[in-house]
C-alpha cells in the first residue's frame, strides 16, 4: 500500500488536494463496501494509517455481561482478552478484517483518487470562471452544434452559446477568437455550467472598461445603455473630472477605441453621448444625430413630448424606428416625437402613453418596431 501513500503525495504536491482528505475519503468509501458484506450496521469502523497506508476494519462493541446482540455487544470476558483494562459500559473496537481485503482496499482507494481529481478539476474551474461572472471572456469557436455553437474557454472547459445568445447574422469560422459575456456559472454533476452571450448589453459596456482607461480607472462612468445586438447601441457617459471630455476618452485618438470594439463587434455601430441629470439635455443628447427644436418632460409620468425639424424627423426616428427606440430606452422616458409642421397642425402636443420602447410616429399612430 506503500504506492498509494506516494501516489497521494504526490497528488497533494501536483494539484493542491489535501491527502488527509482523501484518506478520509477511502475510508466512508470501505465503509459502505463493509457493510455490504456485514450487514448495514452503524458500528463498523474504518481505519487508513496515515504513514503505511495499511487498512483495518473494526466493529465497535459495547461491553456487556451477558450478550445478547453480538453484532453490537461483547462480553467482559472477550473484552478483557483483548485489554485487561476494559469495564462494563466501555466501547471496544474488535478488528474484523477480511481476508484479501487489501486488493479490496486497493481498488477502492484507486476509485476515489480518481473521482477526486475530478472533483478537484471541476472545482478549480467553477471557481475561476466563477471570479469571472458578470465579466467577458475570449473563447475560440470549435464547431456548430444544430443552431448553437462549442466554444472553448480554456484547454479543458467548454461553453454553449445557444441561438437565443446569438447575434442575428453573425457567422463564426472553427478556430475563430471571439469576445464573450458570462452570463452565470453553475455547478452540474457533469461539471460547472457557464452560460456565455453576445447579444448581452453589458458585454459593451465590459468592452469600454477593458478599452477606455477612464472608464477601467472610474474617471469617467457609463451611466446607461441601450443595445439591439448586432445593429446599435447607444451609451451614455459621464465624467468625474471637468478636464476629461467622456465621450472623446470613448471614441479614442481617430476613434482607435471605439473602432477596436465595433470590430469585436462585428460592425455594430456605436453611439456615445453626454449623460446629463436634466433629462431635456439627456433626451436632446439622446436622438442624435437628429437635431431637436424642443423637449417638454413629465417627470412624474416619465414622458416626454419631443419637436424636430421637419427634414430632420425620420432621422430622429430612424430606420424602423429604432433610434428613437434606442433613445427611450437609454433616458427611461416615454418619447413622443412629431415635426415642426406636424406640432403646428395640432396646436400642441398631444402624449401618446406607452413603454420606453414603444415609439409611435403622430402620422399614422402605429407603432414603429
Amino acid at each position: 500500500m506503500n504506492e498509494i501513500v506516494e501516489a497521494l503525495k504526490q497528488l497533494e504536491k501536483e494539484k493542491g488536494i489535501s491527502q488527509e482528505v482523501i484518506m478520509e475519503a477511502i475510508e466512508n468509501s470501505l465503509v459502505a463496501a463493509c457493510k455490504r458484506d456485514f450487514g448495514k450496521s452503524d458500528n463498523i469502523k474504518v481505519s487508513m494509517d496515515r504513514e503505511t497506508a495499511e487498512i483495518s476494519v473494526f466493529a465497535e462493541k459495547t461491553v456487556v455481561e451477558n450478550v445478547e446482540d453480538p453484532v453490537l455487544e461483547i462480553s467482559l470476558e472477550k473484552a478483557r482478552m483483548i485489554s485487561g483494562q476494559y469495564q462494563i459500559g466501555d466501547v471496544v473496537n474488535v478488528e474484523i478484517t477480511p481476508k484479501d481485503f487489501g486488493r479490496i482496499a486497493a481498488q477502492h482507494a484507486r476509485s476515489v483518487i480518481v473521482q477526486k481529481i475530478k472533483e478537484e478539476e471541476r472545482k478549480v474551474v467553477f471557481n475561476h470562471f466563477y471570479c469571472k461572472e458578470k465579466d467577458i471572456v475570449t473563447g475560440v469557436v470549435q464547431r456548430y452544434v444544430g443552431n448553437n455553437i462549442s466554444i472553448s474557454l480554456d484547454d479543458k472547459t467548454d461553453a454553449l452559446l445557444t441561438e437565443n445568445e446569438q447575434v442575428p447574422g453573425e457567422v463564426f469560422r472553427p478556430t475563430e477568437r471571439i469576445k464573450l459575456y458570462i452570463i452565470e456559472v453553475k455547478e452540474t454533476n457533469k461539471g460547472p455550467k457557464i452560460l456565455v452571450s453576445r447579444t448581452h448589453p453589458e458585454l459593451v459596456k465590459r468592452l469600454f472598461e477593458k478599452e477606455v482607461t477612464e472608464v477601467q480607472d472610474g474617471t469617467v462612468e457609463i451611466k446607461s445603455i441601450a443595445r439591439e445586438a448586432g445593429s446599435r447601441t447607444k451609451i451614455a457617459v459621464w465624467s468625474n473630472d471637468e478636464n476629461v471630455d467622456p465621450v472623446g476618452a470613448c471614441v479614442g485618438f481617430n476613434g482607435a477605441r471605439v473602432n477596436a470594439i465595433v470590430n469585436d463587434l462585428k460592425g455594430e455601430k456605436i453611439d456615445i453621448i453626454n449623460w446629463d441629470e436634466d433629462p431635456v439635455v439627456l433626451i436632446e443628447n439622446a436622438l442624435s444625430p437628429s437635431k431637436v427644436v424642443s423637449v417638454e418632460v413629465n417627470e412624474e409620468e416619465k414622458s416626454a413630448r419631443v419637436i424636430v425639424p421637419d427634414y430632420q424627423l425620420s432621422l430622429a426616428i430612424g430606420k424602423e424606428g429604432q433610434n428613437a427606440r434606442l433613445a427611450a430606452r437609454l433616458t427611461g422616458y416615454k418619447i413622443d416625437i412629431k415635426s415642426e409642421s406636424q406640432a403646428k397642425a395640432m396646436g400642441e402636443t398631444v402624449s401618446i402613453e406607452e413603454e420606453p420602447e414603444e415609439i409611435f410616429s403622430e402620422t399614422d399612430g402605429e407603432e414603429i418596431e
